[in-house]
């Protein structure tokens, strides 16, 4: 605690240095001497004293020297006692400093020794976190390398190959079975461009075509086929994967490559049994029908001559024994091109109210020879025309009908017809012995007969309600059945009903002369459209090469038409039609596209303006309707105001010409009504001369392994098939051209080919003969 006088003193010290000591011991000397007087003169006046003045001056003698000593004294005394206690309290202030800066480093200290001390706990945690990580690390190291170690073992042990290459195309790395194939140690492979380490004609060859494909960054799987020098023929599956980083750069390229020449040797063998099973149908096509048709004709004769009961009911059995059998015989042919998926669906314009009178005639006869009775009932308006495949709906209600009267002993055979709502219904409802519930969702299964004892005792193949379905399926309806035992049974089909006009009927109707070029190759094709265009009055000059039809387009001034095959030689039909659409002089000029694939060509001229595209062969029909169209559209109306028919039921995308098994005979009879017998002779003529040099220069192209020049004599092959008819023959040329070339068993197709069209020209030298 402070003294209280310090303050005193100090204050009278600050007055001491303020005055100065000696001044200030002056004034104080001098007060202290007046002071000392009056109260000298004060003590004589009271108490009556005469002054003495030797006494005053002695008191001032002694006092004044007296008080100059003491007051300086005391002054330096106070000084330095003033002195003295600031020299104590700066230093009791510099100790207190020192404390408070001892505490604080004492305290700095013990923090530091605590920070110390965690960082010593976090390094030691730190050294053992280390120490328990470098031994995982050397844990999963270990796991690692066996495991790469056990993966590498199974990728060397795998039949199938493996290599990886980096973002250059060297190889980087690659299993046993790789370096087997490549016939060199992986040492010798790693680093190395694999296309360049091998020549283009070593078996290795053909697994590195496959860089050739496509770009290296490209996912790509691919059949490669690997002949060895012994002759060993081995095939690959092989894929390549590109890795990329990422930021997707691409890094590089893993590739696989997996035996399947036992899945080839599957698929060769299968192609074969699968060809083999085409030329078994198409064989018993041609050999069945021709005597079994001669046995329906000739019963249906006998049936109409003059017999006794007892012949009358022989014949009849020869006669519904000969017809079971052409439906169940028209059946596998069906059941043969659903399995190939070969099966067209052929649309025309029909007019539903006649259709249904024809399958009604035939339902009245066949239940008439049973004695039962036929009903058919029908709602909505039915006189109109449908876009409709009537072959196939035809021979599906053919067969309902056969199944309802075979199965119906006593009662009635109901058909009944309903469009509405954009859908055509049929029902074919009978009383007969009816389904049992358990086996209504089978009826429809291939090969499948009931097997109620009713049933057994009754002649069936077993496909025909198979069969029905897929064509049904395949015309985008439905059918569906009802049934119950004892009662009889209804099948419902359900077809989309897309209305159409009626096809307007051209005869009598002609154009203008004309003169027309004709651009076609095939010479039985050219034959045939000049006869055609010859017989209408028309002058048609012919090229065979797009070269020729270029050379006159240039030098001709008067033509009219352009007539235009897709397909040349030395030249596609485009380029020509590109060319007529260019050319100032000719773009005005009408250009009308032949191909035996409308659609295709439509698609390949989607930019160029076409005036017209026919199929091949050339339907007469849509022949005279398109140069009506083009050059007496006038005439073409006025019939359309007469008809009351519009255009829209000749597009060329809806009407198609429908086809047997052997020959189109829509196109037949339309060739022979132009033609006549004779002209149609001399293009089987002509046809039989050219069939020879097709099927040399197939087989050697088949031989050689040229793809591109097998599909070309396939594609003039077809044309020329499909100029006289010969539909099957057409269809397996178009197959050739199709397909992608497979060497193994295709000199033996080609010559299968071959005989069976010499053997289908006998059919139609017959089939004309008889016209």
């Amino acid at each position: 605690m402070q003294n209280p006088v310090h303050p005193q003193v100090r204050a009278f010290a600050s007055r001491v240095r303020q005055w100065g000591r000696w001044q200030l011991g002056a004034l104080l000397i001098v007060l202290m001497s007046t002071l000392i007087l009056l109260s000298y003169l004060a003590y004589t006046a009271v108490f009556a004293r005469e002054v003495v003045l030797h006494e005053l001056q002695l008191l001032l003698i002694y006092i004044v020297p007296l008080l100059s000593v003491v007051f300086p004294v005391l002054f330096y005394l106070v000084l330095k006692l003033d002195d003295a206690l600031r020299f104590v309290d700066e230093s009791a202030l510099a100790e207190r400093q020192l404390n408070q800066s001892m505490q604080e480093n004492i305290r700095q200290l013990h923090y530091e020794i605590e920070e110390r001390k965690k960082a010593f706990q976090a390094k030691r945690r730190a050294i053992e976190e280390l120490r328990r990580e470098i031994s995982e690390r050397r844990k999963t190291e270990h796991e690692l390398a066996e495991q790469s170690l056990l993966i590498r073992s199974i990728v060397d042990s795998s039949p199938d190959l493996f290599y990886y290459r980096d973002e250059k195309g060297l190889l980087a790395s690659c299993n046993k079975m790789f370096e087997r194939i490549m016939e060199k140690p992986m040492a010798e492979l790693i680093g190395q461009n694999l296309a360049t380490l091998y020549a283009h004609d070593s078996p290795q060859a053909a697994i590195l075509s496959e860089y050739e494909q496509t770009a290296p960054e490209t996912e790509l799987t691919l059949d490669i086929e690997f002949k060895q020098l012994d002759g060993v023929v081995t095939w690959f599956e092989m894929r390549h994967l590109p890795f990329y980083d990422r930021q997707g750069r691409y890094i590089g390229l893993l590739g696989f490559g997996r035996d399947i020449t036992s899945r080839k040797l599957a698929e060769q063998a299968l192609e074969k049994a699968y060809q083999d099973k085409g030329q078994f149908i198409a064989t018993l096509s041609h050999e069945l029908r021709t005597p079994l048709n001669g046995i329906v004709g000739l019963t249906r004769r006998l049936l109409g001559s003059e017999l006794n009961a007892e012949q009358f009911s022989w014949a009849n059995t020869i006669f519904t024994s000969s017809e079971t059998l052409g439906n169940i015989f028209n059946d596998i042919i069906d059941l043969d091109k659903i399995d190939r998926r070969e099966l067209d669906i052929i649309y025309e314009s029909v007019h539903l109210q006649r259709f249904l009178q024809d399958i009604a005639n035939f339902a009245q006869l066949i239940c008439q020879q049973k004695g039962l009775d036929f009903v058919m009932e029908t709602s909505g308006e039915l006189d109109c025309y449908l876009l409709l495949d009537a072959t196939r709906l035809r021979q599906v209600l053919w067969n309902l009908l056969s199944n309802a009267v075979k199965f119906t002993s006593a009662g009635h055979v109901t058909l009944s017809c309903a469009l509405q709502n954009e859908q055509l219904c049929i029902g074919i409802a009978d009383t007969g012995i009816g389904i049992a519930g358990h086996e209504l969702d089978r009826i429809f299964d291939m090969y499948y007969k009931s097997q109620d004892g009713q049933r057994l005792s009754i002649v069936g193949s077993g496909i025909g309600l198979s069969v029905a379905r897929s064509l049904i399926e395949a015309m985008s309806g439905s059918i569906n059945v009802q049934s119950e035992r004892g009662v009889g049974s209804q099948f419902t089909l359900q077809l989309p009903a897309v209305l159409a006009s009626a096809p307007m009927n051209t005869i009598g109707m002609c154009c203008p002369s004309l003169t027309i070029l004709l651009v076609e190759d095939v010479p039985l094709n050219a034959d045939i459209a000049i006869a055609l265009l010859e017989q209408r009055g028309h002058t048609v000059i012919h090229a065979d090469t797009g070269e020729d039809a270029l050379a006159l387009l240039e030098t001709e001034d008067e033509l009219d038409l352009v007539l235009l095959d897709m397909q040349l030689p030395d030249m596609d039909g485009d380029v020509i039609a590109r060319y007529i659409r260019a050319e100032p002089r000719l773009v005005n000029l009408p250009v009308v596209m032949l191909s035996a694939n409308v659609r295709k060509a439509q698609d390949m001229l989607s930019d160029v303006r076409l005036d017209g595209v026919l199929s091949k062969p050339l339907n007469t029909d849509k022949l005279d309707y398109l140069l009506l169209e083009l050059f007496a559209p006038s005439l073409l109306q006025r019939q359309k105001k007469g008809s009351g028919v519009s255009s829209r039921g000749l597009d060329t995308q809806q009407v198609l010409e429908p086809h047997s098994d052997v020959l189109d005979l829509l196109t037949l009879q339309s060739y022979l009504q132009s033609l006549g017998k004779e002209g149609m002779q001399r293009s089987i003529k002509l046809f039989a001369q050219l069939l020879p040099g097709y099927i040399n220069k197939l087989l050697e192209a088949a031989v050689q392994q040229h793809e591109a020049e097998l599909q070309s004599n396939a594609h003039k092959l077809k044309g020329a098939a499909a100029a006289i008819g010969l539909l099957w023959v057409q269809e397996q040329a178009k197959l050739l051209e199709e397909t992608p070339l497979i060497r193994a068993g295709l000199e033996r197709r080609i010559l299968d080919l071959h005989f069976t069209a010499e053997q289908h020209l006998t059919t139609l030298q017959q089939y004309i003969e008889q016209y």
